[in-house]
C-alpha cells in the first residue's frame, strides 16, 4: 500500500490560498513607498514611511513567531490577519487627508506590527506536517521540495508584488495596491488561517531554549538575510527616484518587477542543482552574480541598461534567497521553527525598509545616480557574509573528520 504524500495531507486547495497569502506581504513596503511618493511628492519622507513599516514587522514579527510556536497558527494568525486588512484599509486616508507625517509614520508602523507574515507560517507549516506525516522513505527528499517550492513562492510573490503595485498605481491610482492589499488580506490571510492545516504545531517537540537562535550558524543566516533587504530597499528607492528622474515615477513597481524574471525562472529550477553543488557554494557563487550585476546598474546611464541590469540583477538574488531560507530551515532549532522563519523575514523587511529611508534621503539631497551605488554595498555584504559561512562550515567539516591523537593511559 502507497504511503499518503504531503498533498495528500494537505490537499490541493492549500497552495493557492497560501500562496495568495503572501502577496499583501510583498506588496506593503512598495505600495506605502509609492503612495506616499506621489501623494506628498517627498522621496524622503516616502523612505521613512517604508522604514515605519519596517519597524512594525521587526517589532512584532518575532513576537508573532513565538506565539504561533506557543499557541498555534489559527489563534494568532486569523485576528493579526483581521487587523492588518482594517489598517491598510484605512492607511490611504490618512496618508491623502493633509495628515501630520507624524501620523503617518504612526499608521505606517501598525500596518507593519500586524503583517501576519504568511511566507514563513507556511514553510513552518509544511515543514511540521512533513515531519510528523510523511513516512521515512519520503521524508527527505519532501523535505528538500518543500524547502525549494517555498522559496520559489517567496519569490514570485515579491515579483508579483511590485508588479500589481506598478500596474494599480499608473492605471488605476497611487492608492489602489495599499487597497487591494487589505482586500487580499480580508479574504486569503482568513483563508489561510482557518484552513485545516492550520492546526499543526510544534507541541509535541521540547522547545530549544531562546538563546539557541543566537547561535553563529542562524545568525550568519539571519545577517546575509538582512543584506538581502538592504538590496531590495536601496534597489527600490534608488529605482524609483531614477524614474522619477526620467519622468516615470509612478512606474518604478513595474520597473522593480523586471528584476524578478531572472529570480522566479532561477529560483524554481534551484531544486534541479546537484547535491555536490552545496549550499555555501551556491550562497558565494550566486551572490557573486548579484555583486557584479549591481555594479553595472549603478553605472548605468539610461533607462534601457538599467532594465538590462535589473534583469541580470534577478539572476543572483533569487536562487540567493532561496538559498539563505533553506539554511535557515535546516539550522532552526527543536520547537522554534516558526520563531526562526519569521526572525528571518522580519530581519528581510527592517532591512529593506532602514535601506529605503537612507537611500531615499541620498536621492534627495544628492542624486539618483549616487543612490544607485548603495545596492552594490549591500550585494557585497552578502557575499562577504557567504564567504565567512563557506570557510566556517569548512572548517567544522574539517574538525570533523580530523583524527584524534591517541593517548596511552598511564
Amino acid at each position: 500500500m502507497s504511503q499518503p504524500t504531503l498533498i495528500r495531507h494537505t490537499g490541493w486547495g492549500y497552495f493557492p490560498v497560501a500562496a495568495l497569502a503572501r502577496l499583501p506581504f510583498a506588496m506593503m513596503v512598495v505600495g506605502v513607498l509609492t503612495l506616499v511618493t506621489n501623494a506628498t511628492g517627498s522621496i524622503a519622507l516616502a523612505g521613512l514611511t517604508s522604514a515605519a513599516t519596517g519597524v512594525g514587522v521587526v517589532v512584532a514579527g518575532p513576537l508573532i513567531g513565538d506565539l504561533v510556536d506557543r499557541f498555534g497558527q489559527r489563534a494568532v494568525v486569523l485576528p493579526v490577519g483581521l487587523a492588518n486588512g482594517t489598517l491598510l484599509a484605512l492607511f490611504p486616508f490618512v496618508v491623502m487627508s493633509g495628515q501630520t507625517a507624524g501620523l503617518i509614520l504612526f499608521a505606517a508602523v501598525l500596518v507593519g506590527a500586524t503583517a501576519p507574515q504568511a511566507s514563513a507560517l507556511s514553510r513552518t507549516r509544511l515543514v511540521g506536517i512533513t515531519r510528523d506525516r510523511v513516512s521515512d522513505e519520503r521524508r527527505e527528499r519532501t523535505m528538500s521540495r518543500v524547502m525549494s517550492y517555498e522559496s520559489a513562492v517567496d519569490e514570485t510573490a515579491f515579483i508579483i508584488g511590485p508588479v500589481l503595485v506598478g500596474v494599480l498605481a499608473s492605471f488605476v491610482a497611487p492608492w489602489a495596491p495599499i487597497a487591494m492589499a487589505a482586500v487580499l488580506s480580508f479574504a486569503f490571510v482568513t483563508a489561510f488561517a482557518l484552513h485545516p492545516t492550520a492546526a499543526v504545531t510544534d507541541a509535541d517537540v521540547v522547545r530549544a531554549p531562546a538563546r539557541a537562535l543566537l547561535s553563529r550558524p542562524i545568525l550568519v543566516v539571519v545577517g546575509a538575510t538582512f543584506g538581502v533587504g538592504l538590496f531590495f530597499g536601496a534597489t527600490l528607492t534608488s529605482l524609483t527616484a531614477f524614474a522619477q528622474s526620467v519622468g516615470h515615477g509612478e512606474q518604478s513597481g513595474l520597473l522593480y518587477g523586471l528584476m524578478g524574471v531572472g529570480s522566479a525562472i532561477l529560483a524554481l529550477l534551484v531544486m534541479l542543482l546537484p547535491a555536490r553543488f552545496p549550499l555555501t557554494l551556491r550562497w558565494v557563487a550566486f551572490s557573486a552574480i548579484l555583486a557584479l550585476a549591481a555594479a553595472g546598474y549603478a553605472t548605468a546611464g539610461d533607462l534601457t541598461t538599467v532594465i538590462v541590469m535589473l534583469c541580470l540583477m534577478g539572476l543572483g538574488v533569487g536562487p540567493t534567497l532561496v538559498t539563505l531560507f533553506t539554511l535557515a530551515g535546516e539550522r532552526s532549532p527543536d520547537g522554534r521553527s516558526a520563531t526562526t522563519m519569521t526572525l528571518v523575514g522580519s530581519a528581510l523587511t527592517l532591512a529593506q525598509a532602514i535601506a529605503s529611508a537612507v537611500t531615499g534621503a541620498l536621492a534627495e539631497a544628492t542624486s539618483a545616480t549616487i543612490a544607485m551605488l548603495l545596492p552594490v554595498a549591500a550585494a557585497l555584504l552578502v557575499l562577504g557574509l557567504g564567504v565567512v559561512n563557506a570557510l566556517a562550515s569548512r572548517r567544522a567539516v574539517v574538525e570533523l573528520v580530523a583524527p584524534r591523537p591517541i593517548t596511552l593511559d598511564a
